[in-house]
């Protein structure tokens, strides 16, 4: 029996923990919100889980209070860290959405190798206001790239052999979409956050040409993603489909953008426009 399909009858206490997450998704995505609406369950439950943790994670370190001092964010995403920790030792936690992080960890084995550099991500954007290529790298694969592998360990439902031959992909489509949030967000990174995570372009006078080398890029990741979306489960593969839709719509959208434009306003796609691709992806049509 697939390990998705046998899920018991949570206790009230998980039950109440998996609903503060959806609750938390609810209030901070948008794009992520459509496309999870496309998993079946138990799996969108056990990928909003994941999710959560994420964005409460991002909140400590970008929240934009001038009255919270690098060291208070510092000292708040390390208990957050620690008590992740021990929810995974324990399986217990008096934070809603750490317990709730921690039931998916425990049950799909993600563990120390994905959660760690998550973490250092996180705490790299306190100490690092300019990336060279070596620390981009890093960060990209401890901010985007597990998390896509901790999904792919619920996608494929404990699967050992499916997530290594899923796991390039999956790597591929977290760094996709987090590049394609540096570029879209270069103007807001520079004023509010006083973030460079693009090295050797100035954020203040990017040209056309090098958006377009790091949009080649992105779209090297994104058809390589798409390789993969059919080799999933069909609980998972519509709204991976969308998610990718939507951030291909959103690559051609900012290559047909002047780079003053993008550093003037924020690059989105109409809500027309993510309706189709999420139809596309519904019907199963892949780009």
């Amino acid at each position: 029996m697939n390990a998705l399909a046998a899920e018991d009858p949570a206790p009230l206490y998980d039950r109440v923990a998996q609903r503060s997450a959806g609750c938390v998704i609810a209030g901070y995505s948008t794009s992520f919100g459509w496309a999870s609406r496309f998993l079946e369950e138990p799996v969108r439950t056990h990928v909003r889980n994941l999710y959560a943790l994420v964005r409460i994670a991002d909140e400590v370190v970008d929240d934009p209070d001038p009255c919270l001092p690098d060291a208070e964010r510092a000292r708040l995403l390390d208990e957050l860290e620690v008590e992740t920790g021990r929810a995974l030792r324990t399986g217990r936690s008096t934070n809603l959405v750490v317990h709730s992080f921690g039931l998916t960890a425990r049950r799909f084995g993600i563990g120390p190798e994905l959660i760690d550099p998550f973490f250092a991500a996180m705490r790299a954007d306190l100490t690092i206001s300019a990336h060279d290529a070596e620390s981009l790298q890093t960060y990209v694969h401890g901010s985007a790239e597990v998390v896509g592998l901790m999904c792919l360990r619920v996608f494929v439902g404990g699967d050992e052999v499916t997530y290594q031959r899923l796991r390039e992909p999956a790597r591929c489509l977290g760094a996709a979409f987090q590049k394609v949030n540096f570029l879209r967000d270069l103007a807001e990174d520079r004023d509010r956050l006083g973030r460079s995570y693009v090295p050797g372009i100035d954020p203040a006078a990017i040209t056309d040409a090098q958006r377009d080398l790091l949009l080649d890029a992105i779209d090297a990741d994104l058809r390589r993603a798409a390789e993969a979306i059919p080799q999933l489960p069909p609980s998972s593969r519509r709204a991976v489909a969308a998610a990718h839709g939507l951030y291909l719509a959103l690559s051609r959208r900012l290559r047909a953008t002047p780079a003053s434009e993008i550093l003037r306003s924020r690059v989105r796609v109409p809500d027309h426009e993510k309706a189709l691709v999420l139809a596309r992806a519904l019907i199963g049509v892949h780009p």
